[in-house]
């Protein structure tokens, strides 16, 4: 068990420093649509940032490349919401844990087009705009390092709370499945040894009948 809590807080650890910020590059027809999701704390801030790749930067980009971009939350709420744009950004902090979802909608064209689409969603420490901290209270370089090891330590410490939360939910599930599945093999043995009782109990009655024994 304590091989098992180190190595769920290990990768909580990890998960916090590395899975919480993720920037990305997609292909995009048009009358399609591409969905992201990004499993988020609640109090947790996320922030995103998207935009079309232009091919040709001498020339803006045509009217067929537009997105509509959706943001919800696991239980539908609306985050975000903006149609037929080359670029964009949202931010908020989350009311509730569980899956977000950003959506991204290219508009209908004929012939077909493919957008590329540049990405960036980033959560909670890595939610911060570090360079503003810096300029906007005058620190140098290690307190604003510091800065960031104590809301690196504060997310660790909030994963930490979720995750014996989440343990105690296990324990409380392994002992009630262990209690039913004793009482099933209970019942299981009574049936076995009721069925094989009335199968010699038939088997007796018919060898009575033919008078072999």
């Amino acid at each position: 068990m304590n091989l098992i809590r180190v190595s769920l807080i290990f990768a909580v650890i990890i998960g916090i420093l590395s899975t919480t910020s993720q920037s990305l590059r997609f292909e995009l027809q048009s009358g399609h649509t591409k969905c992201i999701a990004e499993d988020i704390k609640s109090n947790s801030m996320t922030v995103g940032k998207y935009s079309i790749v232009n091919a040709d930067e001498t020339h803006p980009l045509p009217e067929s490349h537009r997105v509509t971009v959706r943001v919800t939350s696991t239980s539908g709420n609306s985050y975000h919401y903006t149609e037929n744009v080359e670029s964009g950004q949202f931010g908020f902090t989350a009311a509730e844990s569980g899956d977000y979802m950003v959506c991204f909608w290219a508009i209908d064209h004929n012939p077909k087009v493919t957008l590329t689409v540049d990405f960036d969603w980033r959560t909670g420490v890595h939610a911060k705009d570090w360079t503003n901290v810096a300029k906007k209270g005058s620190v140098d370089v290690m307190e604003l390092e510091l800065k960031k090891l104590y809301d690196t330590v504060s997310s660790i410490h909030q994963e930490m709370f979720l995750l014996r939360e989440r343990e105690e939910e296990m324990q409380v599930l392994n002992r009630s499945t262990n209690s039913r599945m004793a009482w099933l093999s209970g019942l299981s043995f009574f049936i076995c040894i009721t069925v094989a009782g009335m199968q010699l109990w038939h088997l007796k009655t018919f060898f009575e009948k033919k008078k072999i024994i």
